[in-house]
């Protein structure tokens, strides 16, 4: 299958640029923004050049393992039973954590792309589809590790394991059905602050 890309430049406001994620491909698959391949707002010139993809998914799955090939997180954008997840996990620990550093950190499994990078202990492990750019997902894969960072700083395993639902609450707000939606820190750690309890008096 063919991703379709159509490449626009939309006005913020307009009809057109509102009513783009209701736009939908000849199946009657609803398509989305690809977000890294992005937005850019230029200075003054107040247009932004989005791609959209017209197709399926695009982000599978986002795993955060230790170098032991424990996963401290498992992130899935669509709906996989617990078996199945457990036998990915598992192919992706083997395929992943046993390469060198001079092999390149991009591999093909099950029809799908697998991006990976390892930070200090952890790897974190993308699945997106079989058209997807893999720069991109690479680069947006050190977007989420910078997030996390300013947001716990300096993260580690220790801080996913302790606060495993506010790194899930950072993915979603990144990631919604399966499409990089934002990338800007700042916009997302904002809203994940109203996810934290109130003060005790």
């Amino acid at each position: 299958r063919t991703a379709v890309r159509r490449r626009r430049t939309l006005r913020p406001g307009s009809k057109a640029f509102e009513g783009a994620k209701g736009i939908r491909d000849s199946r009657g698959r609803a398509s989305g923004f690809s977000a890294l391949d992005l937005g850019r707002t230029g200075r003054g010139s107040g247009r932004v050049v989005v791609e959209r993809i017209l197709g399926e998914m695009t982000v599978r799955f986002v795993l955060l393992v230790n170098k032991q090939g424990q996963t401290r997180l498992a992130h899935y954008n669509e709906i996989v039973p617990k078996a199945e997840r457990r036998q990915i996990e598992g192919e992706m620990v083997r395929k992943c954590l046993t390469r060198s550093d001079k092999q390149c950190s991009i591999v093909e499994h099950r029809g799908m792309k697998v991006i990976y990078r390892r930070y200090a202990s952890l790897f974190f492990i993308v699945g997106v589809d079989e058209h997807e750019n893999e720069l991109a997902v690479h680069e947006f894969i050190h977007c989420v590790v910078e997030t996390l960072d300013r947001h716990f700083g300096n993260v580690c395993e220790l801080d996913i394991m302790f606060h495993l639902e506010k790194a899930h609450y950072i993915l979603e707000e990144m990631v919604m059905n399966g499409q990089i939606v934002e990338t800007n820190k700042s916009i997302v750690l904002g809203q994940t602050v109203m996810y934290d309890p109130p003060p005790e008096k």
